[in-house]
């Protein structure tokens, strides 16, 4: 993914895709700026394409940040602080976490109890503790969220090839056009009918691999209340602790 920057915005990510027909731009919860292009599109008029939208993009930025602060009132986790606990909406567990002092390249995350889990890493570097609990993350999302994905695939009766997790910056899932579904580990912090609502979405994209009037019609079949949790979603970003996204491997 490119990196760029304009005198008329703040910095932004360009990125292609094979899959966008128009040039979009996105702002991620964390106030990114993303701009979405299609294949060979000249990359010589998205300067001019960020001027037009400025306004949106300070308007959208300023909305996410009042979110983001009242959402850190609601729960507040100092984002220079090792969590203490990790509140895992999907699937209704809470984890309390304790932390050890890790010798040498010892760095590894064990269950020590129920809900209760150790990290042994170096405490004099955050980062580090960031990464086991990503790590850990991500291997919880696979033993939960996959197993999940199978059930309501076959509740839906829409079948794809294979699915796995990852760690996306931007977006909750994706579907491949091998029926190949990608999850982001971060849907363990949102509510369970929202991370419902992503799999439906990205298994009728097995179906429909755009998001065509026939796409969403499929969705309104699967899920009639789609429009009230696909207006929640884009506001999900909100569940998300801030040293998850500020920790980098």
């Amino acid at each position: 993914m490119a990196k760029a920057k304009s005198s008329h915005t703040k910095p932004y990510r360009v990125r292609e895709s094979t899959r966008a027909k128009h040039v979009s731009i996105k702002v991620s919860h964390l106030g990114e700026v993303e701009v979405v292009i299609p294949q060979g599109f000249d990359r010589r008029k998205i300067p001019e394409i960020l001027e037009r939208r400025k306004d949106w993009i300070a308007k959208t930025t300023q909305r996410i940040a009042a979110e983001r602060q009242l959402m850190a009132v609601k729960t507040p986790e100092p984002a220079q602080k090792l969590p203490s606990h990790l509140e895992l909406r999907s699937i209704a567990q809470t984890w309390s976490v304790k932390y050890y002092q890790g010798g040498g390249n010892q760095l590894i995350a064990n269950v020590s109890g129920t809900n209760q889990l150790a990290v042994h890493a170096s405490l004099d570097q955050p980062q580090a503790c960031y990464r086991v609990l990503r790590h850990w993350l991500m291997r919880k999302a696979e033993a939960e969220l996959l197993p999940w994905l199978q059930q309501v695939s076959q509740e839906m009766n829409l079948p794809y090839h294979q699915a796995a997790v990852r760690g996306q910056k931007t977006i909750w899932a994706s579907c491949s056009g091998k029926k190949n579904i990608s999850l982001n580990y971060k849907l363990l912090f949102l509510p369970s009918y929202l991370v419902r609502y992503v799999f439906i979405h990205e298994l009728c994209h097995t179906v429909h691999l755009n998001h065509s009037v026939q796409f969403w019609n499929l969705v309104a079949e699967k899920e009639p209340d789609y429009r009230l949790y696909d207006s929640e979603l884009n506001k999900g970003w909100c569940y998300i602790p801030e040293w998850v996204e500020r920790s980098i491997d």
